[in-house]
């Protein structure tokens, strides 16, 4: 469990508490406290349950309670007169009162990239997108200068490397022959053969009308 409360983070699977991504020096046991307390949000817990959870078939004192609490009270800069995140319940026991909420989760989408050719935009999926004139191309180049499988796109991890196959005629990224892997950024231009294709991430695609014509020869690409 997770939760955000007055300026701080709890977190029960690392059982820590953090100010700011600074960890708050809290003793195990008042951090046993602490969760008892917010699990049970907003109901009062009673001594005697508290007791019973935090020191079960062991007689201790109220003091040693009391002392938890108020080394909590200390880490969190809480005031006994004017509780905000602890209250105490005359003749009863401890309430935990600030408000909590869990933390906002970070959407984590994995980048899709394209490739521009002319007015078509191929999309690049998970795995090997393969260049060439080999049946097995998933990009079809109808050039004479294309080798059969002459180079190859590969994307792992949200990152697309281009790849030269070993072709006759090289792979060119923004005029210089791939020699090596190479990591492609939005806005690569990529020339194989006599067709030339830009790379593109999906949340950064711009309209095809910025690609001139001519550029390449007469061709299909297919995904299988």
């Amino acid at each position: 469990m997770r939760l955000n409360f007055a300026g701080f983070a709890f977190d029960s699977d690392t059982r820590e508490v953090f100010r700011n991504d600074t960890a708050v020096p809290v003793s195990p046991k008042a951090f046993e406290l602490l969760e008892l307390l917010i699990r049970n949000r907003p109901r009062a817990v009673s001594k005697s349950e508290i007791h019973e959870q935090l020191w079960p078939k062991t007689f201790v004192s109220d003091a040693s309670l009391s002392n938890l609490v108020a080394e909590l009270r200390a880490a969190f800069g809480d005031d006994a007169r004017r509780p905000a995140i602890l209250r105490t319940v005359q003749r009863f026991g401890y309430a935990f009162i600030a408000e909590a909420h869990a933390p906002r989760r970070e959407s984590r989408r994995e980048p899709a990239f394209r490739l521009v050719w002319e007015t078509r935009e191929i999309g690049v999926p998970a795995g090997e997108t393969l260049f060439g004139r080999d049946d097995d191309a998933a990009i079809w180049i109808d050039d004479a200068g294309v080798s059969r499988r002459h180079a190859r796109i590969v994307v792992d991890g949200g990152r697309a490397t281009l790849e030269d196959l070993g072709s006759k005629n090289g792979t060119f990224v923004n005029g210089t022959r791939v020699a090596r892997p190479v990591r492609l950024a939005d806005g690569d231009r990529i020339q194989v053969g006599r067709a030339t294709l830009v790379f593109r991430e999906l949340s950064q695609v711009r309209s095809t009308q910025t690609q001139r014509s001519g550029q390449a020869l007469p061709a299909t690409s297919r995904r299988k």
